[in-house]
């Protein structure tokens, strides 16, 4: 880099043809818009139907595709937030708003399924009569609605918010497909606890997806390394790249489930800023093709070594503390 030997910072955020990226964006707001539509006639259906047959099961049912309504409607705000453009405030855009969401979604799940825990527990102890076959009616209708929406989502399930939605339907698939069985082996046999007994088994099912999600993007707000990206494996292909000799402060974390993020030092040769310009985005592009990481800023070092108080463990400072002579080349600074 000259003959200073000093540093380069350059930046590059590879994205999407802008029409491809706003077909898929229009479809996923698409497909929510459908399934929040389905699921508010889900839940009209099941109140209506377990008030008329005096069902509790089937309004509590209810009372879940509620929260469920209200994931969908956040998961269609969110899709259309996290495509706003960013601004001053928020340079990295509104991508976050979707981890958000899905976080809120995950830690509802798991409110959903100690109610229905309690709920389970408490009709065990106190088993109530159910007309079953209105029960089973009603729970058919659910089920078959809640198919069609998780067969509309499935397609872009990829997008951790879209997931945490359709976690949301999958419950609500086996909520209903437990209500139509226990309705069916009460009207077959009387035995009043197949309703509570399936339903701590749903609970149980609900629980570990909804874990899962929140897990996911609490590691996504840490700023975690994502999951399916091997850290040591960038560092052995940028380290193996032409002309480069190390690197360290290697940083990949994600801004969203579809956005990823890297940062680093790269130690080189001295060379002219063109070449090295020209050398930067040649690893910009193969690092996009290699692990599909669109947003990368990348600093360029010449072969000098780090200064003895620079460290570059995780937190320290990754530059050496100078005195104002020192970082003006042995001028003072001029106030």
């Amino acid at each position: 880099m000259g003959g200073r030997g000093g540093a380069g910072i350059l930046s590059s955020m590879s994205r999407p043809q802008a029409g491809t990226g706003a077909h898929e964006h229009d479809i996923r707001g698409s497909r929510l818009r459908l399934a929040f539509l389905l699921t508010v006639v889900v839940m009209a259906v099941e109140v209506v139907a377990g008030l008329a047959a005096h069902s509790l099961a089937l309004l509590s049912d209810a009372g879940h595709v509620l929260t469920d309504t209200i994931a969908l409607g956040f998961a269609w705000f969110a899709v259309g937030q996290a495509w706003r453009p960013a601004d001053s405030r928020r340079t990295f855009g509104y991508h976050r708003v979707g981890i958000l969401t899905a976080l809120g979604n995950g830690a509802t799940l798991i409110v959903v399924v100690t109610a229905i825990a309690v709920e389970a527990v408490r009709r065990l102890r106190h088993p109530e009569p159910v007309q079953g076959g209105l029960v089973v009616a009603a729970a058919l209708v659910a089920l078959a609605v809640n198919a069609l929406i998780g067969l509309s989502l499935r397609h872009a399930a990829h997008d951790l918010n879209i997931r945490a939605a359709l976690v949301h339907v999958v419950g609500d698939m086996a909520v209903s497909g437990g209500v139509v069985l226990s309705g069916a082996v009460i009207l077959t046999t009387g035995w009043l606890p197949a309703d509570p007994v399936l339903s701590l088994a749903i609970a149980g099912v609900i629980a570990y997806s909804a874990v899962g999600v929140v897990r996911t993007t609490v590691h996504i707000l840490l700023e975690g390394t994502p999951a399916d990206l091997d850290l040591g494996a960038v560092r052995r292909e940028i380290e193996g790249f032409e002309g480069v000799q190390s690197v360290h402060d290697l940083h990949v974390w994600s801004l969203s489930s579809e956005s990823t993020v890297l940062s680093c030092h790269v130690v080189v040769d001295d060379e002219r800023l063109a070449d090295a310009e020209q050398r930067l985005r040649s690893l910009e592009t193969w690092l996009c093709r290699r692990f599909d990481i669109g947003h990368t800023t990348i600093q360029l070092e010449s072969r000098q070594p780090c200064a003895g108080e620079c460290a570059h463990g995780p937190g320290d400072h990754n530059h050496p503390h100078l005195g104002p002579a020192q970082e003006t080349g042995g001028v003072g600074l001029e106030r």
